[in-house]
């Protein structure tokens, strides 16, 4: 009997297989689908705090601001029932306790503030609600060419650090891979804190309509090609740093989710393939483990996980400027194309 448990962030899992934040985890009838597919956990959409700053000036001008400028029009205006109104944040609270009622795996919040004062609030209301861990998303661009690059860690590391001051469920950072050291990034995570470490959170970068030559929003789906970046940093990592480590981004079939777990990743995150094919990718993925674990004779992730990281490697010199060298002399022109 093949054994596809794991734990990840002290929680103990059934399998690797995680969908991650996307549209499909922010939808009740979505994530019953997912579970029923065999999801061991979900991740839920990021709560964003400029979303709920915004809600709540909202809530302002609608509640209380309604007859602003148009005095006469206080006597015949409705009387706002605040009770009615849900905010963004008291809406996310509510779907986080709507997951925990209709689903028996372990519910994960995700968190984007911009505030230390929002990620430290925000970041209670969420334990509050019932979320079994917490995914701090902190997705910056440094653009300020005259920040450092170490100051850019320490935002990272003094969010964190305030942060667990006020809640006591586990914690994981979500990083981009725009790091000039990321192990030692890693490292100082864990000292701060830190549960796990989330690798990578893709690096969205804007378009430009050369019509209207405005800077526009772009987004695209990963594809496998995408899990080398984060095997790469797994493999690394392990052994090295004591915290869960899970892949995001670039896992579209079984073959990803082994290559993930051998390099040493406790699980593997689901959001593209399950947009392009459907919650049902998952019981897909997971058949396939263990049919190819079964068929390598692997009795559980626990004896293949980072099986092939870089201490382990038959060439660890394979992960590092060895490959870059191999790479450059194995490419090979078209056949006529003068070289």
């Amino acid at each position: 009997m093949i054994d596809l448990s794991t734990e990840y962030l002290g929680l103990k899992l059934k399998n690797p297989l995680v969908p991650s934040s996307s549209p499909l985890t922010g939808d009740l009838d979505s994530a019953r689908l997912l579970e029923d597919a065999g999801a061991s956990a979900l991740v839920m959409p990021s709560l964003f705090e400029e979303s709920i700053l915004a809600s709540e000036a909202a809530a302002v001008r609608f509640l209380h601001e309604q007859d602003l400028g148009f005095a006469e029009a206080n006597s015949f205006l409705p009387v706002p029932d605040e009770s009615v109104y849900l905010s963004e944040l008291d809406e996310y609270l509510a779907y986080i306790q709507s997951l925990k009622s209709n689903l028996s795996i372990p519910v994960i919040a995700s968190l984007n503030g911009i505030s230390s004062e929002g990620w430290t609030r925000y970041g209670k209301q969420l334990q509050e609600a019932g979320a079994d861990a917490l995914e701090l998303n902190v997705y910056y661009v440094a653009a300020d060419i005259f920040e450092s690059g170490a100051e850019v860690e320490a935002r990272y590391v003094k969010v964190l650090r305030e942060l667990k001051q006020h809640v006591s469920i586990p914690i994981t950072m979500k990083l981009s891979s725009q790091f000039s050291s990321v192990g030692h990034f890693v490292r100082s995570l864990q000292e701060a804190g830190a549960e796990g470490v989330s690798l990578f959170n893709r690096f969205y970068q804007p378009d430009i309509d050369l019509l209207t030559r405005e800077v526009v929003p772009s987004i695209s789906l990963s594809s496998s090609y995408e899990n080398l970046l984060r095997i790469h940093w797994v493999a690394t990592l392990f052994g090295k740093v004591d915290l869960s480590l899970a892949v995001t981004g670039g896992i579209h079939n079984a073959e990803d989710a082994m290559k993930a777990l051998m390099a040493g990743a406790d699980v593997t995150h689901l959001c593209s393939v399950l947009l392009k094919q459907s919650p049902q990718a998952v019981a897909q993925i997971e058949q396939g483990m263990r049919e190819w674990m079964e068929e390598h004779e692997y009795a559980s992730v626990q004896q293949l996980k980072g099986s092939v990281c870089r201490e382990r490697a038959i060439d660890p010199s394979a992960y590092d400027r060895a490959n870059y060298v191999q790479v450059m002399h194995s490419h090979r022109g078209a056949k006529g194309v003068w070289r």
